[in-house]
C-alpha cells in the first residue's frame, strides 16, 4: 500500500482519481488503485470522457457492435458503460461506508 497515500486516506482525506477510462477499467488498473492507493471515488467529465474515446482502440469492439446509432448515442453507450463498471468496482466502499 502507497504510505503517503495511507496516512491521507486514515487522516480522513478522500482520495479520489480525476480520469476515468476504458483502459484503466480493463487493465486492472482502477481496481489496483482503490486496493493499493486507497482511493475512494473517480471523477469524470466531458473532457476525460473525450481524452479516453481518443486514444487507442479500447472502445472499437462496442463502437462496432452499436452499429450505426447517432455520434450522441454511441458516446453515451461508452462513458455509460465505464461509469457502471467503476461502480462495481466502488461498489463495497459504498456499502462499507453507508454511501458516504
Amino acid at each position: 500500500m502507497n504510505s503517503p497515500l495511507k496516512a491521507l486516506s486514515d487522516a480522513g482525506v478522500s482520495i479520489w482519481l480525476d480520469d476515468l477510462s476504458r483502459g484503466r477499467l480493463k487493465t486492472g488498473n482502477l481496481a489496483d488503485k482503490i486496493e493499493k492507493d486507497c482511493v475512494v471515488g473517480v471523477t469524470t467529465n466531458p473532457t476525460i470522457f473525450a481524452a479516453a474515446l481518443s486514444q487507442g482502440e479500447d472502445y472499437a469492439a462496442q463502437l462496432k457492435e452499436l452499429g450505426a446509432v447517432s455520434v450522441d448515442e454511441a458516446i453515451k453507450q461508452c462513458t455509460a458503460q465505464d461509469v457502471r463498471d467503476a461502480c462495481d468496482l466502488f461498489a463495497d466502499i459504498h456499502g462499507q461506508t453507508g454511501g458516504y
